[in-house]
């Protein structure tokens, strides 16, 4: 067989798995709607300086609270409102976009790649290796996952930065233990064998041979783990922990209107709809996912 029918096969076997896994996402509803909303959040985070009316940090002083457009005292040129000192809501919402995105992307990158690296290690070389990593992943699991964000952002200092090193530190026992189970199931496979019989060594066993047939459940696991990353970063913004004023981020927004909850339901309303909006699609899309890619799931 020469080589461009090699190349056809292969082209046409990515095919054919890419028909079927797009078949049985579509076939859940929600999944679809998750991933059209999310594509419109990332295309708003992209687009926001295109997309905002206002510059989000500007204060316009002669229009502090101003309501939304519909509602009596609203101005056109403010849609949904200002906040306190007089900052566009609809324009720190739609850069908001852009912290929660990525936040989202550098937790799940720190914490799955970590995870993978620790998971493999334990699962292949199991003994006192496996033995000492689970442990150490299990004290860090019997914590609840906020509140161990909490302490170790104090200890790091508030901000940005540290709050996604202790976020992405919090989730990396998620995919260590996930990457682990993966690794002891599939190392007793006719095909790990035969890759170790024909002379592979332990870094391409386990990057190579055993890692692809794994990334399955760390795939929904990222996307499950990204809507919580974005939950639990806006909890350290809204504790003072996370962003610090003036970033547009929807947890700090929400920190800094707490006290006009009562005269000003749009300061608080706007900013925790996003999050809910924006967290529900992804689960909703990560649901779809596990559908898809799930051999056990998968329907007929």
């Amino acid at each position: 067989m020469s080589d461009t029918t090699v190349k056809l096969s292969d082209a046409a076997i990515r095919r054919r798995m890419l028909a079927e896994f797009w078949f049985y996402f579509s076939q859940n509803r929600g999944a679809v709607l998750g991933l059209v909303v999310f594509i419109l959040l990332v295309l708003v985070a992209v687009f926001a300086s295109v997309l905002a009316p206002h510059d989000p940090t500007v204060q316009y002083r002669d229009a502090l609270l101003v309501p939304p457009v519909w509602q009596e005292g609203g101005r056109a040129e403010f849609l949904l409102g200002t906040d306190a000192v007089g900052r566009d809501m609809l324009s720190r919402l739609i850069y908001g976009a852009q912290y929660s995105l990525f936040i989202g992307i550098v937790v799940v990158s720190i914490a799955l790649f970590g995870g993978i690296i620790i998971g493999l290690l334990a699962g292949f070389y199991g003994s006192w290796v496996d033995t000492v990593i689970m442990r150490v992943m299990d004290v860090i699991l019997a914590f609840p996952s906020l509140l161990l964000a909490l302490v170790l952002v104090a200890i790091l200092g508030p901000g940005l930065t540290n709050a996604m090193i202790a976020i992405a530190i919090v989730y990396q026992p998620h995919f260590a233990r996930l990457t682990r189970a993966a690794v002891m199931a599939e190392q007793k496979r006719e095909y790990v064998t035969a890759a170790r019989v024909a002379g592979a060594g332990n870094l391409r066993l386990m990057f190579k041979t055993i890692l692809p047939n794994c990334l399955a459940p760390l795939i929904v696991q990222a996307t499950l783990s990204f809507s919580s990353a974005v939950l639990d970063s806006a909890a350290l913004g809204f504790l003072g922990m996370g962003a610090q004023p003036p970033a547009p981020e929807w947890g700090t927004m929400l920190a800094e209107a707490r006290e006009f909850i009562l005269r000003a339901w749009w300061v608080v309303t706007f900013p925790g709809l996003a999050i809910l909006i924006s967290v529900l699609a992804i689960n909703l899309m990560g649901d779809g996912l596990r559908d898809a890619l799930d051999p056990k799931l998968k329907r007929s």
